[in-house]
């Protein structure tokens, strides 16, 4: 009986481990070649685990999208961390947000060293001349279609109008966020237009409240401590695409504690962008523009930490969610903001680096091919560098 029961756990250890390296596998190779943002993530996840591998009916799929889009975060990490645990419990959770992760990270992590190496060589500035104005385009694109879904009737109209309005206002993000969320669902729970009405106000009181909500700073520079709870709060509240997570960096970094310029800010998200796996790898770029190589881990640890918890938990609380009409509406309420907060970004970035001709004819041209012939955001972003070096060389 005891050797029965031996070889019955190694076994079963046998088929855990082989689960584990499966997981292991197949996440690093995502993280390695999945370009093109959450979208193109989510249907090479598709491809991989409903049509391949058949780990999960298609029906089932779309759940797991729908509890990752309910939580804040990055959608497709989160899928991901989701698809590990489904497939492997706790350890497969964790391997497989690690895995999509870390090829990710590296690469970044390498581009930060060689942009704060060399970054002001003439070539690498006229790459980035092409290649800002195709990031610009690629966010105007997003928010105009995101903004096609999340503003579905006239209480997310208001929401967002007033959240546009305080974020050109420069009040405090979180609270914009917030203030948003309760705003929404006291316009469809409460009843009598004028009375709706008067709690428009709200948002500037819980902006007042929360003005004070900045992390720790020393000497006007970030601390770790304060570079870990920045990234944290942001991963733990970013709600919507990887394109909000402009909205709080600018925020956070070039506003508040005026640690990055503008101009390192776009280096950063083109940089998110033209990498695969996660766009939240900006994190990676911006801790090590500000503290080197620790400030590049604890930032990156910081963003995604939020996502490892809020996945088990969602498990549990995912049916009382989806059937709360008051948390679905503030959820709408919440979306909406952060589309306004990205509107307000794209135009203040936009004003400063669509300065001629030539970047304009960029972003134009962009826009055409992305709305028009689905062109990969990847290809745009090598493409537009490459017009940035040849206006160089052609001087």
């Amino acid at each position: 009986m005891a050797a029965f029961g031996e070889k019955n756990w190694y076994a079963g250890f046998k088929q855990r481990q082989s689960l584990l390296i499966e997981v292991a596998l197949i996440f690093l190779k995502l993280g390695t070649i999945a370009f093109g943002g959450p979208a193109a993530h989510i249907a090479m996840m598709e491809t991989e685990f409903v049509q391949k591998r058949r780990w999960v009916e298609r029906s089932r799929f779309l759940e797991l999208v729908g509890a990752a889009n309910l939580i804040p975060g990055p959608t497709s990490t989160e899928l991901a961390i989701y698809l590990g645990y489904l497939r492997a419990g706790w350890p497969g959770l964790v391997l497989a947000g690690v895995c999509f992760i870390l090829p990710a990270m590296l690469i970044v992590l390498a581009l930060a060293h060689i942009y704060v190496s060399y970054g002001a060589l003439p070539q690498i500035a006229w790459a980035l001349y092409g290649i800002k104005p195709v990031i610009i385009a690629i966010i105007a694109l997003a928010v105009w279609k995101l903004a096609a879904t999340a503003v579905k009737d006239w209480p997310t109209a208001v929401v967002g109008a007033a959240a546009l309005f305080l974020a050109f206002s420069a009040m405090n993000l979180l609270a914009v966020l917030v203030g948003s969320g309760i705003l929404c669902v006291m316009l469809n729970r409460l009843g009598g237009l004028k009375l709706r009405l008067l709690f428009l106000p709200l948002i500037g009181v819980v902006g007042a409240a929360g003005a004070d909500l900045t992390p720790m700073s020393l000497g006007g520079k970030l601390t770790l401590a304060g570079l870990f709870f920045t990234f944290l709060k942001i991963g733990a509240i970013l709600y919507g695409s990887g394109y909000v997570l402009l909205a709080f960096l600018w925020s956070d970094f070039v506003d508040v504690h005026q640690v990055l310029t503008s101009q390192q800010l776009l280096d950063a998200v083109a940089v998110g962008q033209f990498t695969p796996g996660p766009v939240f790898t900006t994190a990676t770029f911006i801790g090590y523009i500000i503290a080197g190589v620790p400030g590049a881990i604890v930032s990156t640890i910081a963003i995604f930490l939020p996502s490892f918890i809020f996945i088990p938990l969602i498990n549990i609380f995912l049916t009382k969610v989806r059937e709360s009409a008051l948390a679905s509406d503030f959820l709408a309420g919440v979306i909406v903001a952060s589309l306004a907060l990205m509107a307000m970004v794209t135009w203040t970035l936009a004003a400063s680096y669509i300065i001629d001709w030539s970047t304009a004819l960029l972003a134009v041209a962009s826009l055409i091919a992305l709305a028009k012939y689905k062109t990969n955001s990847t290809w745009l972003i090598l493409l537009g560098g490459l017009a940035g070096l040849g206006k160089y060389l052609l001087g």
